[in-house]
């Protein structure tokens, strides 16, 4: 367990009076962070049907399958009665299983469900929605929201995270260099994470070079970098499920006028973004300060829409950790917020990429760096 008695005490007594003040007798959740969050469960088993029983009462009640026993045992700190198992058997509906558990424990009013989450597939979540029926109320913001304040002993979290993510690039700064194989370069940077007592982030590093620079996304195939190119990475280190992602495009050779100046606007859009991050204030500000910066220099038509979001203890398939910093978004930004902001130029006139990044907590006073780099221009 990577916290204390108390703060899972703390956790869960939230959680509980937030189901009763939303009028419901229990929420089924589904999203593997509300499970880690609550009370440490810790698996990939969400691929297949599970789902957390939260009473109002403060009750906790897992529904999972055979080989994820012993996880929940090990990784939680659910007691034995609390955690059911349904079978693997031909023809088995596991919705029904959950129906019966919510029966057996009392639950007889509203529910909340989790229905937004990788932890729930159309199919589970229509037999789920056949079982219950109207007694279900969508509640996806319930565990979310309270996970995005976070304590002191999580955002101790998120710094070791973001530790292990400079260690990260310190081991792509020493691997890149003209003729240098992608593949080097990724195994240097997860050995950093992994030799630093990291876990396996919650989605792809994304590495590309040449052309595959101005992607945004893992893609399967390698190459050695040419004397003169350039190298887009994007990773995050993680400890106990916490993520601080970075993100940097570096050069190999000697930078063209143009990636320099494109690097300093991307700097320059990192800054007004990290000094329009305040408590208090809209999401939507942030997005605006890059969105200002990268049109006033030029650069409208090689931004993206989007310019970070938060982060936290994420699970597969990315490390997204909602909301997101986008035009229009009213989401008031919170002290004790962990952000990942990402300046991203993807020029397809010159073919050049350039991109910057780290993450940030948010303080009383505004953005806290995460990282111990500077954002700077690397030619390698």
């Amino acid at each position: 367990m990577f916290f204390s008695a108390t703060e899972y005490q703390s956790r869960q007594s939230k959680a509980a009076r937030a189901v009763a003040n939303q009028g419901l007798d229990a929420v089924l959740l589904f999203a593997p962070e509300s499970h880690f969050w609550l009370c440490g469960y810790d698996t990939f088993g969400f691929a297949l049907f599970q789902a957390m029983v939260l009473g109002a009462d403060g009750r906790i009640n897992l529904l999972t399958r055979t080989p994820d026993l012993r996880q929940a045992q090990q990784t939680s700190n659910l007691p034995d009665a609390a955690i059911h198992i349904w079978p693997d058997t031909e023809g088995v509906d596991p919705s029904a299983y959950l129906f019966d558990l919510v029966q057996s424990l009392g639950y007889h009013g509203k529910l909340g469900f989790e229905g937004q989450t990788v932890g729930l597939t159309y199919a589970n979540g229509a037999a789920v929605a056949d079982k219950f029926g109207p007694r279900l109320v969508p509640s996806d913001g319930l565990i979310r929201n309270l996970r995005q304040d976070k304590s002191e002993a999580e955002l101790e979290m998120h710094r070791r995270a973001a530790a292990l993510s400079d260690d990260a690039l310190d081991a792509a700064l020493e691997t890149t260099h003209s003729g240098a194989f992608e593949g080097d370069i990724l195994a240097a940077m997860q050995g950093a994470v992994f030799k630093g007592g990291g876990d396996y982030a919650g989605n792809e590093f994304i590495i590309g070079s040449g052309d595959r620079a101005r992607l945004c996304r893992y893609a399967s195939g390698r190459r050695h970098l040419d004397p003169q190119d350039q190298l887009t990475i994007e990773w995050s280190g993680a400890f106990a499920r916490y993520h601080a992602a970075m993100m940097q495009t570096l050069i190999v050779g000697k930078a063209s006028p143009e990636q320099a100046n494109m690097n300093a606007v991307c700097k320059a859009a990192l800054e007004a973004c990290e000094a329009a991050i305040k408590p208090g204030r809209p999401m939507a500000e942030v997005y605006d300060a890059h969105a200002d910066v990268f049109d006033k220099a030029g650069f409208g038509h090689a931004r993206l829409q989007a310019c970070g979001y938060g982060m936290g203890a994420i699970y597969n398939p990315i490390w997204v950790d909602f909301p997101m910093f986008y035009s229009g978004n009213p989401t008031i930004m919170r002290e004790r917020q962990v952000f990942f902001l990402h300046m991203i130029l993807m020029d397809d006139q010159s073919g050049h990429a350039m991109c910057v990044g780290h993450s940030v907590e948010v303080t009383a006073n505004g953005a806290k760096r995460l990282s111990r780099h500077d954002p700077q221009l690397f030619e390698l």
